[in-house]
């Protein structure tokens, strides 16, 4: 009987530090969300973000040229 009342309270002491680490981690988790999005939405990081989508469009238009040249002389070499 002893054994199981302390398993008992080991368990509501479980519960019980659950619900608490919950509450402030989902405290936590909005204060993160909330920094992220104000990165986010700061007109200088959307700028950074229009360049780096501007820049791998491009890259991506000049390696699929490269590609295709380097598809055409491959069969042109092989006959």
């Amino acid at each position: 009987m002893r054994f199981f009342s302390i398993l008992l309270l080991i368990g509501a002491a479980a519960a019980a530090a659950y619900v608490l680490g919950a509450q402030a981690g989902r405290s936590r988790y909005r204060e993160i969300a909330h920094a992220a999005r104000t990165f986010w939405n700061d007109p200088l990081v959307a700028k950074a973000r229009d360049r780096a989508m501007k820049s791998a469009k491009k890259s991506t238009k000049k390696a699929a040229k490269e590609a295709d040249k380097l598809k055409r002389r491959a069969i042109k070499a092989m006959g």
